[in-house]
């Protein structure tokens, strides 16, 4: 005869009861769930610390900031790494993982703009003959991720790889007169004598090119060198690129306002097509 605990009956045959069993078995699957997500809790953590930190993190570092034993972090660090959610650089150090970059290589966020673009760059190739940009903007910097080069021989250079500042590029003064980018309000750097260095000065040059609808630069960045960039729109109406056009300053100089005017024309098409609409259906 048994004592069923659960209840307040006897059990007169002495058989377990299956009430009984269902139960402990429920209560010890709660705890091995908890305890599993507590295990992700503290690896994913482990993660986000490496992943937001600005500098390689030592083993020493996570352990004391995740507040893990030795034994624990280094059991999780090893199935991380195994993982490919982080390893170590030279110094053994923990960095995010080759999953990452192989995640971000093939999302990459520009490529489809440049896809999109490239029909709207050849057109503006062939109507200007000048070099053609496109550029976005990361962090404080501004990047050009593609490029036509001009039809002349003089004045084509592959500006993909020269890490230009924003300030003296006509399309980097496209993400300061449209808001991406913070207006400065200190002193500029000088590329030349013609750069605008005064955060005054420059804050007005971005007013005027807001108004007129594009940037211009003439022998800001080089002596010799001008350009002319308009804004992209994307889905949501922001700006997420600056398409723009260069070349010798005395080729562009006395045609600066039409290259403006053409160019503003190609980039409502590109914004429209961003918007996943086609021209025909106009510009909201």
């Amino acid at each position: 005869m048994m004592w069923n605990h659960s209840s307040t009956s006897w059990n007169p045959l002495g058989t377990p009861d299956p009430h009984r069993h269902q139960e402990k078995s429920v209560s010890e699957t709660g705890t091995v769930t908890a305890s599993g997500t507590r295990a992700v809790d503290r690896a994913a953590d482990l993660v986000s610390t490496v992943v937001r930190a600005e500098d390689p993190m030592t083993f020493a570092d996570l352990q004391e900031s995740s507040g893990l034993a030795k034994s624990t972090t280094s059991r999780m660090l090893t199935a991380l790494e195994r993982s490919g959610l982080l390893e170590r650089d030279a110094d053994g150090s923990y960095v995010a993982g080759s999953l990452f970059w192989l995640y971000a290589a093939r999302h990459d966020p520009w490529e489809e703009l440049v896809r999109v673009a490239q029909p709207t760059m050849a057109a503006i190739g062939d109507d200007t003959h000048e070099t053609v940009h496109l550029s976005v903007a990361r962090g404080d910097r501004v990047v050009q991720v593609a490029q036509v080069d001009a039809t002349f021989l003089l004045g084509t250079r592959d500006w993909t790889d020269v890490d230009v500042p924003p300030h003296c590029s006509a399309l980097g003064k496209v993400f300061y007169a449209w808001g991406v980018l913070p207006l400065p309000d200190a002193q500029l750097p000088p590329q030349t004598d013609e750069t605008l260095t005064d955060p005054a000065l420059f804050r007005l040059d971005a007013e005027r090119s807001r108004r007129r609808g594009w940037t211009v630069t003439a022998d800001e960045l080089e002596i010799g060198l001008s350009g002319v960039a308009v804004p992209v729109h994307g889905p949501h109406g922001d700006v997420v690129a600056a398409l723009g056009v260069s070349g010798p300053t005395p080729r562009l100089e006395g045609r600066l306002d039409e290259l403006g005017r053409r160019l503003h024309e190609h980039a409502a098409e590109l914004s429209t097509l961003l918007r996943g609409r086609t021209p025909k259906e106009g510009v909201a």
